[in-house]
């Protein structure tokens, strides 16, 4: 049995991206259909699917397009299966993947403080309306 393939408009509803951003990271080479119907829609795989969901997770972490596209050819090589990477390049896959990881945990950090700023100019707000009543 062949995989499930699902057109654009499911992939979007699904990932929650817009059909113009999916299509955009089709153009800039991060994730290309799997398939082509015979009317030329795009067909997208699960696999598709994971891949675009890589992609939403970076974009708020300010990952530039370059970083996206080294982090899935790290994370595409890693779990190659027809041509596996030696010991050695898989040391070096995981070392640069570790150095993704430790960027993203910093960018949480940094964004965690700047909701914890945020929430606390909310709460200010709210007690000057609550007092001026």
């Amino acid at each position: 049995m062949s995989e499930r393939q699902m057109q654009i408009g499911e992939v979007a509803e699904r990932t929650g991206l817009s059909l113009r951003t999916i299509r955009h990271y089709e153009e800039v080479g991060l994730v290309i259909p799997s398939a082509r119907s015979k009317g030329r829609f795009r067909l997208y795989t699960e696999a598709d699917v994971e891949r675009l969901m890589v992609i939403r997770r970076m974009k708020p972490l300010d990952f530039s397009l370059e970083e996206m596209r080294d982090l899935l050819e790290i994370t595409d090589r890693i779990a190659a299966t027809d041509d596996p990477p030696a010991d050695e390049e898989r040391k070096r896959l995981r070392a640069r993947l570790d150095a993704y990881r430790e960027v993203a945990d910093a960018r949480c950090e940094t964004l965690r403080a700047r909701l914890e700023m945020a929430q606390d100019f909310a709460a200010t707000l709210r007690q000057r309306l609550n007092s001026s009543v």
